[in-house]
């Protein structure tokens, strides 16, 4: 299940900004966990991963995973904006999650992903 898109943002052919809006009732937060739900790592590269060849990548496949850090969980109601930078020549997407607060954008994971045909 995906988050409701807000808006999103072409900045450049080979970069996009989305804004998410992370619902309660969403899948991923069910059963993880009881007390404070929060979004599984899985879930992010899910999404990472399904934006990344849906708009930036068509026809590219994930390879491997380069990088990536959980740095503050994304919780149900949080807003964030999911970045998506694709070099093709080196085959590297590079992502971050953002969280809003207020005017105000913290990192909550990052990392890069070898794409491949």
């Amino acid at each position: 299940m995906k988050p409701h898109e807000m808006a999103r943002y072409q900045t450049a052919p080979d970069q996009i900004d989305i804004i998410l809006n992370l619902e309660p009732t969403l899948f991923w937060f069910q059963g993880h966990f009881a007390v404070q739900p929060l979004l599984p790592g899985v879930a992010q590269l899910d999404w990472v991963m399904h934006y990344a060849t849906t708009l930036l990548a068509p026809g590219f496949r994930f390879h491997s995973i380069q990088n990536v850090k959980f740095q503050a969980p994304l919780l149900p109601e949080n807003t964030v904006t999911l970045t998506l930078n694709w070099q093709e020549a080196r085959q590297i997407l590079t992502f971050s999650f953002q969280r809003h607060e207020g005017d105000a954008r913290h990192t909550a994971s990052s990392g890069k992903i070898r794409l491949c045909r």
